[in-house]
C-alpha cells in the first residue's frame, strides 16, 4: 500500500477560526479524508467557525479534490483558501468556483503577484 497521499493538520486559531493545512495530493483517493476532517470539526461543535484551508502543500488537485472543497464549503458555511497554486487557480477560474470559494493571498505569497 502506498504512503499516505494527503496529510491534514488541524489548528485552532483566534476567534474560533480553524485552519486545515493540506499536504500532498487532493484527489479521488484522498478527498474523503478532507471531508471527514471537516465533519470532525462539526462534531466538535465548531460548525459555525470560519474554516481556513491552506493548500500551500498540495501538489495535485483533481475534480474530486474540487468537489471535496465544495463539500467542506457547504458544511462550514464558508471557507477561505490560501496557498492556491497558479494551476489550481486556473481550475477554480475555469469552473467558476473562484467566485464561490474565497481565495486569500498572504503578503509574502509570491504567487499573488503574478
Amino acid at each position: 500500500m502506498p504512503d499516505q497521499l494527503l496529510t491534514i493538520e488541524t489548528t485552532r486559531l483566534a476567534a474560533g477560526q480553524v485552519r486545515l493545512r493540506l499536504t500532498g495530493e487532493l484527489d479521488y483517493d484522498s478527498a474523503p479524508e478532507l471531508i471527514a476532517a471537516a465533519a470532525e470539526l462539526r462534531g466538535d461543535g465548531d460548525g459555525d467557525a470560519p474554516v481556513l484551508v491552506d493548500l500551500t502543500g498540495v501538489t495535485l488537485c483533481d475534480s474530486s479534490g474540487l468537489s471535496a472543497l465544495l463539500v467542506v464549503h457547504r458544511a462550514a458555511g464558508a471557507i477561505r483558501l490560501t496557498g492556491v497554486s497558479p494551476q489550481l487557480q486556473r481550475m477554480l477560474d475555469r469552473t467558476g468556483l473562484s467566485e464561490l470559494l474565497a481565495v486569500a493571498y498572504a503578503d509574502d505569497d509570491v504567487r499573488a503577484i503574478g
